[in-house]
């Protein structure tokens, strides 16, 4: 499924900052923290192609984006678990979009259960989508940014790699990955032109939350150990993808941005 939709000004004129010319690959980007970003950067003129195997969401996604009216985004139905299917849809796209200028690896799963009752396949299926995929990402999107010799890689990590979290190991495992990953390859894509940086989101009422049994008692749990008395929005998520790919962020890499209202500061 390849489908396309303008978008432009909108709630992403805030940010201020121009990414007209500017082409973002964004993995899960059709729910959760995902949607607000892509719309944020499709809203500062960049063609966003989206990553997803929700289509419904990705519809949604769509007619917000028609709904504004400068950049634009394209969804694809593309399964990061089939890494196969993943570089062939990615090599696709290179051929058809041209080269990417900005990769943000967003995708992720989390399943939650004791450590007990994972089987070494779950484990593995996990790091299938949050780790390898998003390696394979990298692997099919540098050359293009190295023969630019400009880009900027975000992957999405979570600051349960911080604080542990129980009965979520797989996940906490594939972020503590993205970590290292980032720091690998900031020092060694620096020579091309190329930042890697990584944002930690905290706790955001999105449907990772639905795993929790009292929503109420959660929202409370989160207050309580956060600096700030409000529940983080998209928003602030997308505003600080947005810095790191902008040219403001240009001597910054290597680095993981808390996103969390000040629950974790490392």
């Amino acid at each position: 499924m390849n489908v396309t939709a303008t978008a432009g000004a909108g709630e992403a004129r805030e940010a201020r900052m121009d990414f007209t010319g500017k082409t973002v690959l964004l993995t899960g980007g059709a729910g959760g923290l995902g949607i607000d970003t892509a719309l944020g950067f499709a809203g500062a003129g960049a063609k966003v192609i989206v990553l997803d195997i929700r289509d419904d969401r990705g519809s949604d996604l769509l007619s917000r984006a028609a709904a504004l009216g400068n950049g634009s985004v394209v969804y694809e139905h593309l399964d990061l678990s089939d890494q196969a299917e993943l570089k062939r849809g990615l090599d696709r796209i290179v051929a058809e979009h041209g080269a990417v200028d900005i990769l943000i690896n967003n995708a992720a799963i989390y399943p939650a259960k004791p450590f007990e009752d994972f089987t070494l396949e779950e484990h593995r299926a996990v790091q299938a989508v949050n780790v390898d995929a998003h390696v394979q990402c990298a692997m099919s999107l540098l050359p293009g940014m190295r023969q630019r010799g400009w880009g900027r890689i975000i992957n999405v990590a979570s600051i349960t790699f911080y604080g542990g979290w129980d009965k979520l190991f797989p996940y906490v495992s594939s972020k503590g990955a993205l970590v290292g990953l980032t720091r690998a390859w900031a020092r060694e894509f620096g020579q091309y032109g190329v930042t890697v940086n990584a944002v930690a989101p905290g706790a955001f009422p999105t449907d990772a939350e639905k795993i929790h049994p009292d929503p109420d008692g959660y929202t409370r749990f989160v207050l309580d150990h956060q600096a700030l008395k409000r529940r983080g929005s998209p928003q602030d998520i997308a505003s600080t993808m947005m810095f790191l790919a902008s040219d403001h962020a240009s001597f910054i890499t290597g680095q993981t941005i808390n996103v969390d209202g000040g629950w974790v500061m490392k």
